[in-house]
Formats: structure tokens, C-alpha cells, sequence
């Protein structure tokens, strides 16, 4: 079996349901349940006897500790993080606690486990850290895109929290051999996706006749990766990659944020038209840019091709077709998740 931390967010999620869908191997789903996780992403796997869910914070040396010993994993995927970057720019403790802390934390517990299994399980075992593009900072227009020897240059909390998360990872394969593997993703989108990052939020607020909140001139640049791409890159990455080595997970889809909203909108005029007959782009609304706002982003995952044999199975115009009839079908989910605090947090960010 393997254990999962972060499995009830939105890439969490679609990991676990992927893997329960498409592999007879337990998963022990580890979560705190913080404003992000929601156990209806998991509601499909409620009765599924190889699914197991644990509340609970990778900080809980204790707790962690006793999941390794009772269940015996093969292998841990680490998905739990902070990671919404404006959430940083406005309380940045909570991503020093859980994406540096904690993960030491889970590393330490690991170690432990790891080091006392019988020689062929230890061989066996691997840790799966799950990380983003933006620990190499922005990109110029005509840059190259980011490889996975590109220097670490984090702007916001959020990216340097995960980027002093990254160099633990390693330092614990290069000091105590712990048999580690990481990727860094490009910009995620698809389904169970929390409606606070641009594309679920500017669904949500079409249909809901709300400005489309578009920070500064909207050219701000980022390569798109459907979520259940993702998913399949992690568990090649798993099954094969190179211990100690690190593999960039990308889309090939370079979009503008104007350009990705602009497709939003020209979809939902089809799929859910307006009664007024107008474009849902008439909801576009320019508001005033976030501090330290990366330009570009984009992700050369040829490394994982070369050596892994994986490409995405999506376009951005084949995923974001799927994504925006996802969201028209579970309005009820997301009725669910927009609740009194996320309103708050919209007003907070976004103003009034």
C-alpha cells in the first residue's frame, strides 16, 4: 500500500481517485482538512475498502509515526502543502509551518520508518515529494523554459516555503540516502479544483453574473496542466524515476491569463449562454496587480519524456473544455465549498 499526505485537496484528490480507480493497492489518505481539503472530493471511495482515511497534520510526528508502522507503506506521496500564493502574501506562517516544518517533520518520521524495514522493502520504498515551478521564479518573454537545472529564485512566501521544502528533500537523500523523488509541476487545473485560483473562481463567478477579477494587464504567462496529467506523470515518476532526481511536470500550454479567461468565457457563451445573449467577457474586470507578481512561468518536461515516457494526454483546449463542463455539472459542489469564510477571503483579496 501507499500513503498519501494532502489527498483531500484538489490534486490530492484526483491522485487518490485515480489511483483507486486504476490500481487494486491501498492508499492510507492523510489530510487535515484545512480550508482546501473536502471529503466530498472523496465521496465516490466512501465505501471503497481500499481507501483509508486519516484526519490528521504531517506535523504529527506521532501520528505519522504510527501510520508507517501500521500500515506498512511501500511508498509516500507528499502532496500536503499551502500553496495559494496570495493566501502567503497575507499570512505567510501558515506555509512555514506546514510546507518547511512540516515537512521536516514528515522527512524525520519517514527516515525512521524507512531505515528499520528489512533490507528488500528498503530498497523498495520511495518518497514522493510533490512541488511547483514557482521555486524558479519568473521568466523573461523570450527565457527558456524552466528545466530542472534552473536555480532556485522564489518570490513570494508561498514558492519559498516550497522551495526550502525541495532542498530538504534532497538533503535528506544526499545526507542519510533516503530514497527521494521530486517533481515540480506547472499550473494545475481540472476538476475539485478550490474556487479561489483563476480558472474555478472565474467560473464560478460567470455563472453567478460576478466580475471576472483579471489582476494587472492580464498578459501574466503560465504553462496549464490538466490535473489528471498530473496524476499520471506522478505515478510514472513513482514506478521508475531516479532516486534523487528531480523531474519538471509541464503541459506544453504557454497562456496569457487574459487569453485562459478569454477561452472561459467563449466556452461558457456556448455550453451555459447568458439569458441576455451578451459574452460572458462583458464580466471582465481589471483589478489592481498582487505584490511581486511573477510574469512568466513555463516548463520544459522533456526530461521526463526522455527518460519516463511521458507526455500529457490533454491540450489546454481538450482539458479546459472537460474542466469547464465538470464545474456546470457539480454545482452542488461548488455550492458547497464557496461558504462564509471563502466569501470573506474574496472580499479580502479582491475587494467588495
Amino acid at each position: 500500500m501507499i500513503l498519501v499526505t494532502g489527498g483531500a485537496g484538489f490534486i490530492g484528490s484526483n491522485f487518490v481517485l485515480d489511483w483507486c480507480a486504476g490500481a487494486d493497492e491501498p492508499v492510507v489518505n492523510l489530510d487535515k482538512l484545512t480550508y482546501a481539503g473536502n471529503l466530498a472530493n472523496l465521496a465516490s471511495l466512501r465505501d471503497d475498502p481500499n481507501h483509508v482515511f486519516v484526519q490528521g497534520d504531517i506535523g504529527d510526528v506521532a501520528l505519522v509515526r504510527r501510520l508507517l508502522a501500521e500500515h506498512r507503506p511501500r511508498a509516500v506521496v507528499n502532496f500536503a502543502a499551502e500553496s495559494h500564493v496570495d493566501r502567503s502574501i497575507h499570512g505567510p506562517e501558515d506555509f512555514i509551518q506546514t510546507n518547511i516544518v512540516g515537512t521536516f517533520h514528515l522527512l524525520e518520521a519517514v527516515r525512521d520508518y524507512w531505515g528499520a524495514l528489512p533490507d528488500a522493502e528498503k530498497a523498495a520504498f520511495r518518497f514522493l515529494h510533490v512541488s511547483t515551478d514557482e521555486v524558479y521564479g519568473s521568466l523573461a518573454k523570450d527565457d527558456p523554459a524552466f528545466s530542472e537545472t534552473n536555480r532556485y529564485e522564489p518570490n513570494s512566501p508561498y514558492s519559498a516555503s516550497k522551495a526550502a521544502s525541495d532542498h530538504l528533500v534532497r538533503a535528506y537523500h544526499h545526507t542519510y540516502g533516503l530514497p527521494v523523488l521530486t517533481t515540480n509541476c506547472s499550473n494545475n487545473y481540472g476538476p475539485y479544483h478550490f474556487p479561489e485560483k483563476l480558472i474555478p473562481l472565474c467560473i464560478h463567478n460567470a455563472l453567478a453574473g460576478k466580475p471576472l477579477p483579471i489582476y494587472g494587464d492580464g498578459q501574466q504567462i503560465r504553462d496549464w496542466l490538466f490535473v489528471k496529467d498530473h496524476c499520471s506523470a506522478i505515478r510514472r515518476v513513482l514506478d521508475a524515476g531516479r532516486l534523487g532526481e528531480v523531474y519538471n511536470v509541464g503541459g506544453w500550454n504557454e497562456k496569457a491569463n487574459l487569453d485562459v479567461v478569454g477561452t472561459l468565457c467563449a466556452i461558457l457563451d456556448e455550453l451555459s449562454p447568458r439569458a441576455d445573449g451578451q459574452s460572458y467577457k462583458t464580466q471582465i474586470t481589471f483589478v489592481t496587480d498582487r505584490p511581486g507578481h511573477d510574469r512568466r512561468y513555463a516548463i520544459d518536461a522533456s526530461k521526463l519524456e526522455r527518460e519516463l515516457g511521458w507526455k500529457p494526454a490533454e491540450t489546454f483546449e481538450t482539458g479546459i473544455r472537460k474542466t469547464v463542463q465538470w464545474y456546470l455539472d457539480n454545482q452542488e459542489w461548488v455550492a458547497n465549498v464557496t461558504s462564509g469564510n471563502y466569501r470573506e477571503w474574496l472580499g479580502k483579496q479582491y475587494g467588495a
